[in-house]
């Protein structure tokens, strides 16, 4: 079983507890209406689906029920960090970018 930090409660809980709502860091568009059909299903379906460091959006579903990040490795599942919405991650792959 995961053990999962939760930056907003301080405390590491059961993975039980968490969801993932998918890839973190996606700017809403400021203008959906100025958008093409082409353009805002490109932003509603499409995500990245790497092998390897993936920054994703979770939420603490039983406990404070606030999101937040994670860098999670999606070869081998671990959790590498956590951190709230607005702040950068600290681990990044060499040369990319969160």
């Amino acid at each position: 079983m995961l053990h999962i930090y939760c930056p907003h409660c301080g405390e590491m809980r059961e993975e039980e507890e968490f969801h993932c709502a998918g890839e973190a860091h996606i700017a809403r568009p400021t203008d959906p209406d100025a958008l093409t059909d082409e353009q805002w299903a490109q932003y509603l379906f499409f995500r990245k689906n790497p092998r390897g460091l993936h920054h994703e959006l979770w939420i603490h579903a039983t406990g404070c029920r606030k999101f937040f990040n994670a860098t999670r490795h999606t070869v081998t599942y671990e959790i590498k960090e956590t951190y709230k919405i607005g702040e950068q991650p600290q681990v990044v792959e060499q040369g990319g970018n969160a």
